[in-house]
């Protein structure tokens, strides 16, 4: 080999460990992902509703929010387990429901459930899934698995899908209720957003037949049954012995009737500012949905959570577990099942490096006293 050519070799080789090394933070994985991705699906993934004003507020808030860190608390031995209803995860933090993985990488939510497994913790499938709840399970069968549940206007629907999970082995229902209607995401308008022909929302399909041009992500317009109530949590409890956690809470008052009506937990969302636009950044509306919960029930939370401390952050102001959402989907366009290892795998170092830098040595150290709120 000639000089030139071994040179140019050694640069070859040093910009694939280059490219390998540079995925550092979660941030390197969403400008891998911007880059990548069809300007018409990372718009999808992206958008928030009208201004996007709470999806970008729920990163902004954690900026707020400051730690205070105790010292000399010999850190040696670090422990990040977690118990989800009940259940040993590796660490508090799970996949948040988020539609058509296929659209990031082939093998789609297959790939994403498998990459979860692998690191053992909690992985809500999506109602709105490019492959079915069938084909997850066999592709991750050891996972831990909660499903997404949307009502529709044909309660057939919800009630066949229900049962089939239930039968697959998923520990719980997430039932979202902040969607009567869609949100108005104008990038999507903008781009006439549909699902390329080759992809279907799978565990609707030869369920759900109408012309495409009727379509709103995926499925029929007009599927959603905007009259859903807190009756409907009733309904669903005659029809399935799973745990029902709600998704979409945003208040005390209610976290307040979440509870009277018997559910197991409640996710703190605002849908990754995808519906409302003005609503509270999620980890603002948390401490007023722990105070009033008092314990009573579990309280997760989804939107936001970009880093290892803002998981810590989260924790401490009372959320049992968090949830991402586009984190995962950027990991999966990056290389599928081992894409999103690696960005779980970066938040675990992540905050238990912030665990220990701010003196827990297990998840049940961290508390309120960690917190306190910026003056800016």
């Amino acid at each position: 080999m000639s000089t030139s050519c071994k040179r140019d070799h050694i640069s070859h080789r040093e910009g694939i460990r280059c490219a390998e090394m540079a995925m550092v933070c979660l941030t390197d994985f969403e400008e891998y992902a911007k880059e990548h991705l069809s300007k018409a699906t990372w718009d999808y993934y992206a958008a928030g509703a009208d201004e996007c004003c709470t999806r970008d507020d729920n990163l902004l808030a954690y900026k707020r929010i400051r730690l205070r860190p105790r010292i000399l608390r010999d850190v040696s031995v670090s422990d990040t387990r977690t118990t989800v209803q009940g259940t040993e995860i590796s660490f508090p933090v799970g996949i948040a429901p988020t539609a058509f993985h296929c659209l990031a990488w082939h093998e789609g939510e297959m790939a994403t459930a498998r990459g979860t497994e692998a690191v053992n913790t909690c992985y809500i499938t999506s109602t709105y899934s490019t492959c079915s709840v069938e084909e997850i399970v066999a592709a991750a069968p050891n996972g831990y698995r909660w499903f997404q549940l949307y009502v529709y206007r044909d309660r057939k629907l919800s009630e066949s899908i229900v049962h089939r999970v239930e039968a697959l082995g998923y520990k719980a229902l997430v039932l979202t209720v902040d969607v009567p209607y869609t949100g108005k995401r104008r990038n999507d308008i903008r781009n006439q957003f549909k699902l390329p022909p080759h992809l279907k929302v799978k565990n609707f399909d030869g369920v759900i037949q109408e012309a495409a041009s009727s379509e709103e992500y995926g499925i029929p317009s007009n599927t959603l049954d905007p009259s859903i109530s807190w009756k409907d949590v009733y309904w669903l409890q005659s029809l399935t012995r799973l745990p029902i956690i709600i998704k979409g809470i945003l208040t005390k008052e209610d976290a307040e009737l979440a509870v009277e009506h018997g559910v197991q937990g409640i996710i703190v969302s605002n849908h990754g500012g995808r519906q409302l636009d003005g609503g509270p950044a999620t980890i603002d509306a948390l401490s007023e949905i722990v105070d009033t919960v008092q314990g009573r029930i579990e309280v997760y939370l989804d939107g936001g959570i970009r880093t290892g401390s803002d998981v810590l952050k989260a924790v401490a102001l009372g959320a049992k577990c968090v949830f991402i959402g586009r984190p995962a989907v950027w990991g999966l366009a990056y290389k599928g099942e081992e894409g999103v290892r690696e960005v779980l795998q970066i938040l675990n170092d992540e905050f238990r490096l912030s665990m220990a830098l701010s003196g827990c040595r297990n998840v049940a150290e961290i508390n309120r006293n960690l917190i306190q709120f910026s003056k800016q």
